[in-house]
């Protein structure tokens, strides 16, 4: 699987990058056939008072592309939205290979 994390209007801290890694290994566990994924965390100033923390997914899977994106006021908070998204994502493209494998195989006998 290739990671990149990138952040837009911030520096990726060590910290940062390891509680990253260590959310979307979930994601790893419920479907090993990703082939990357890309992280953006950015800093939005949409007004002085309110800065919004966002961050961004995508996930190649075989044949698919998955995309979520997550905002909130702390970006830890944002990420763990946006790996809850995601999950959802694999577990229902998961669930939709398994039963078109399903139908194949009935249809073949």
């Amino acid at each position: 699987m290739n990671l990149t994390i990138s952040g837009h209007h911030l520096d990726v801290t060590p910290a940062l990058r390891s509680y990253v890694t260590g959310k979307l290994d979930r994601i790893n566990r419920h479907f090993d056939q990703v082939v990357d994924v890309k992280v953006l965390l950015s800093v939005e100033n949409q007004k002085e008072k309110e800065k919004r923390q966002r961050a961004e997914c995508r996930i190649g899977v075989k044949g698919n592309d998955l995309f979520a994106e997550s905002s909130h006021e702390d970006l830890y908070a944002a990420v763990d939205e946006l790996v809850d998204k995601l999950d959802r994502q694999i577990v229902k493209h998961k669930d939709k290979l398994q039963s078109h494998d399903r139908a194949a195989a009935k249809h073949l006998m």
